[in-house]
């Protein structure tokens, strides 16, 4: 039992180790974006409103954050789907684990259910307020 404990344990380990370096690659900076005459930003600080936060409109913004928040769970559903398939093969006839694996999978497929009709109604709402104020912002 001790065993499993362990094991348990390292598999959570490894599957947060994983989040967090997929999430650490999503907010990392590309290598080009980084000023050399003002690496760390401070020189923005006490700029312009424009330059600190970018000149777009508040529904491009809002069209960017929910993207961003979309991708992000799109990235948790497919690493809890890989979980659960390797919680599957690993279970070596354990009937509780793959009962555990198939309630995990079948969570997955609901989550990835209603974050796609997430996307389809903010893509309906967000582009029917763009055209109707001809902002000309689309989610894709």
């Amino acid at each position: 039992m001790y065993r499993l404990a362990q094991l348990a344990t390292r598999y959570k380990l490894v599957l947060t180790l994983a989040i967090a370096l997929t999430f650490g690659m999503l907010v990392a900076a590309p290598a080009g974006a980084v000023d050399d005459e003002d690496p760390f930003g401070f020189e923005s600080v006490g700029g312009e409103f424009d330059e600190t936060f970018g000149d777009e409109d508040i529904a491009t913004t809002i069209a960017s954050i929910i993207k961003v928040a979309l991708t992000l769970m799109g990235i948790v559903v497919v690493t809890l789907f890989i979980y659960a398939g390797f919680l599957w093969m690993t279970a070596a006839g354990n009937d509780d684990k793959i009962a555990q694996a198939k309630k995990i999978m079948v969570a997955v497929v609901v989550g990835a259910a209603i974050i796609f009709s997430a996307w389809a109604i903010t893509k309906f709402v967000i582009g029917g307020l763009s055209d109707a104020t001809g902002a000309g912002v689309d989610i894709e």
